[in-house]
């Protein structure tokens, strides 16, 4: 028996691991970390060997099946997007665009294809209801970097090789590999830190793995870290520390920032946070002294009510000690795919709330609305009503605030089709499902998270299997097509190629990458490859290190991707300020007014009480939100849905460590084992998310055995950040009672 040994991105957590995949007569044998990878250097977590299962996992759909009187039945490509054709089309005709919502999940920043061909999907549906993953996880940080930078994608990430401290909060990067800085091995990155004499503070209301292994553990109380933040730059302003460095002609606001955060001062939030004053002005000092340093904040600090000002307190603190856009401090990655930066700084800027959501008046965030108001949508009756849905990659029965309430409403649309592989939770209330090909043998390049990276690299895969149908660019192209009223059976290469066709109009215009190039020529020297390759190719050859179609030999192509199958290394982040900002002034806006103003909401909140029972959520180290549930590997060991709890707590509560507790809140009630542990903060509790798979139609047999319960069956739905629309996935107010063993 022969094998083969392919070099793979991994796709399944931000990290972008290289794999090495060995196959055997088609099958696969191993899969192990590429110690040849120029970013991972053969570094893998657990997760990487789900690769194999979820190839192999026999739930994984392979032909569309549509659900009718009599259930679900397997149908041929054809008729399933006519199904899809014939139902979306009658909705619009009936109802308009605004009738149709489309909801797009995580998975699918991990996917090529979609992160190319959604954009020409959602221009085709023209729908205000847009909703994404986003709004239960990271939009708090594309505001704050919106209004700051000028572009909601202009995020700076710490440059961990290099710095000299580092302060975490709301991140747990030993079980999630880091998020919103690409980062292989982020445990080791930051270990490092340490060995070099430098120190990392991690700031939790739970003692987790990254917390136990930092220097310092503060803990504090959850949802106050926007208090902890502005406190820091009180205390630093206070001092006379702030120190912007080169970059202060390039800022405004600063006189501004002095005075919003004065009112903060350690003592003040100290009742709300309940971190020792002291404590907070030796952080503070400790930040402003340091050679270099960064503030990393991530999921925990923008699940929250004032998410946006935290995410924002905490580049602003980058920016007054001077460590924004330089090295060791947080910088701003340039992505071999990404646009060129301009000789001069300025744009547009960015804002917000060009519509509304029809029921409860939300404001527009970054071209869509907070998910956590699609049940409204649904079931609120008028002009605009929500009457059909369609989900790409995404579980929001699970994934969403007040899971059970949005389960009711998806069984009420009139027709909901789903770009999915499993049956779960949402998918089995849809009425066609519509599966992508398997993970390898699609193509892969990491358009998000080179974007976030904490060194400048680019690694392609091509596709290593022979798919099982359509390619996952054809699948989305054919519904865009349903979406214009070209018909679902139309060809699906027209959506790229009128995408590809616009991306170089933009480059060969005046100011573009090939100004004064020929489009028509641009355009045949892509000939010749799948249309999804032809987009990553320009976008490549075109980029910031790409040879310009001839114009800088020797530069970067998908060929020369294809000639590394352990990536090309472009090199440590590098300083791109003032040229990268897009706000009008060309400059950092420091003090934003949609940021100042919501300040005064966070002064009001200094004296709220501390005395409720307060649920965080948390997540584990072989699980992805929901997706690995259905592996068998991935199960038992610390990946259990229990509740932690601290023993105080439990004592006073009358809990037994192993039994069960009743859990409520507002939005519903769970029954979960209980997990007494002094890793937790007193008075806060923990369940983890992406766990529920109890649902009547799922087809999850591996992750039906172990079900759990859902956390976002407590969330609150009606409680969102208001600069953001992000749900509240932290802090959520609960009363816990024993459960009486029975009779």
């Amino acid at each position: 028996m022969s094998s083969t040994t392919h070099y793979r991105t991994c796709p399944l957590c931000e990290a972008t691991c290289g794999l090495t995949i060995t196959m055997a007569d088609g099958s696969i044998t191993n899969v192990r970390g590429d110690p040849d990878d120029v970013f991972s250097k053969g570094f893998i977590c657990p997760k990487a060997t789900a690769v194999k299962h979820l190839h192999n996992d026999p739930d994984r759909l392979r032909s569309p099946v549509l659900r009718d009187r009599s259930g679900w039945r397997e149908v041929g490509w054809d008729e399933a997007f006519a199904e899809v054709d014939a139902r979306l089309g009658s909705v619009i005709e009936s109802h308009g665009r605004d009738a149709v919502a489309i909801y797009i999940g995580n998975p699918s920043v991990h996917s090529l294809s979609a992160t190319v061909v959604i954009p020409a999907l959602l221009r085709a549906l023209d729908s205000k209801n847009v909703y994404t993953a986003a709004t239960v996880d990271q939009m708090p940080k594309h505001v704050s970097c919106g209004l700051m930078f000028g572009a909601p994608t202009l995020i700076p990430v710490p440059d961990l090789d290099r710095t000299d401290y580092l302060l975490m909060l709301g991140a747990n990067p030993w079980v999630s590999n880091g998020s919103l800085a690409t980062a292989p091995d982020f445990r080791g990155r930051v270990e490092a830190i340490r060995r070099r004499g430098g120190k990392v503070v991690v700031v939790d209301p739970r003692r987790t793995g990254t917390a136990a292994a930092a220097d310092e553990h503060i803990f504090i109380r959850p949802g106050t870290d926007a208090f902890f933040l502005m406190a820091l730059a009180h205390t630093i302003f206070d001092d006379g520390d702030m120190a912007v460095g080169d970059l202060e002609p390039h800022v405004d606001g600063l006189a501004d920032v002095a005075a919003l955060v004065e009112p903060f001062s350690p003592e003040a939030v100290s009742v709300r946070t309940g971190v020792n004053p002291g404590v907070t002005r030796r952080i503070a000092r400790e930040l402003a002294a340091a050679t270099s340093a960064c503030v990393y904040d991530r999921v925990g600090v923008h699940q929250q009510e004032f998410g946006t000002l935290a995410s924002w307190a905490s580049d602003m603190l980058t920016v007054v000690t001077g460590n924004l856009d330089r090295p060791g401090g947080k910088m701003f990655p340039y992505p071999a795919h990404g646009r060129r930066d301009p000789e001069e700084p300025g744009g547009r800027g960015w804002r917000t709330g060009r519509f509304r959501s029809r029921v409860k008046g939300y404001p527009e965030v970054f071209g869509q609305l907070p998910v956590a108001t699609l049940a409204d949508e649904i079931e609120t009756p008028g002009d605009g009503r929500v009457r059909a849905l369609v989900t790409i990659a995404g579980n929001p029965v699970l994934s969403t605030p007040n899971g059970r309430r949005l389960a009711r409403a998806l069984s009420s649309l009139d027709f909901v089709v789903s770009v999915d592989p499993y049956l779960n939770e949402t998918t089995s209330r849809a009425h066609v499902v519509l599966p992508p090909p398997s993970i390898l043998a699609r193509h892969h390049y990491d358009f998000a998270f080179y974007g976030l990276s904490v060194r400048n690299v680019a690694n392609y895969s091509p596709p290593l299997l022979d798919g099982e149908g359509p390619d996952e660019w054809e699948i989305l192209s054919r519904l865009a097509l349903a979406f214009l009223g070209q018909g679902a059976s139309g060809d699906p290469s027209v959506v790229p190629q009128m995408a590809l066709a616009y991306l170089v109009q933009q480059a060969t215009e005046p100011g573009g990458s090939l100004a004064g190039g020929d489009a028509a020529d641009v355009i045949g020297e892509l000939q010749g490859r799948a249309p999804i390759e032809q987009i990553l190719d320009f976008r490549l050859r075109s980029g910031p290190y790409g040879d310009l179609f001839g114009r800088r030999p020797g530069g970067l192509s998908l060929a020369v991707l294809e000639a590394h199958p352990h990536g090309v290394d472009l090199g440590p982040l590098r300083p791109r300020l003032p040229q990268a900002l897009r706000t009008a002034s060309g400059k950092v806006e420091l003090a934003p007014q949609q940021i100042v103003a919501d300040v005064t909401r966070l002064h009001r909140d200094l004296r709220r009480s501390n005395d409720a029972l307060v649920m965080i959520g948390r997540r584990q180290l072989r699980s992805n939100n929901s997706w690995m549930h259905n592996v068998p590997e991935m199960l038992g060991g610390t990946n259990r849905c229990t509740l932690l709890i601290h023993p105080d707590d439990a004592h006073r509560l009358g809990l037994v460590d192993g039994a069960p507790a009743r859990i409520r809140s507002r939005a519903g009630i769970v029954e979960v084992p209980v997990a007494v542990t002094n890793e937790m903060m007193p008075g806060v509790v923990s369940l983890p998310h992406g766990w529920g798979h109890d649902e009547p139609g799922v087809r999850l047999s591996i992750a039906r055995s172990q079900a759990g319960k859902s956390s976002n069956d407590l969330t609150d739905e009606q409680v969102v950040d208001p600069l953001s629309g992000n749900a509240v996935l932290n802090a959520i107010p609960v009363t816990i009672e024993a459960v009486a063993p029975p009779p």
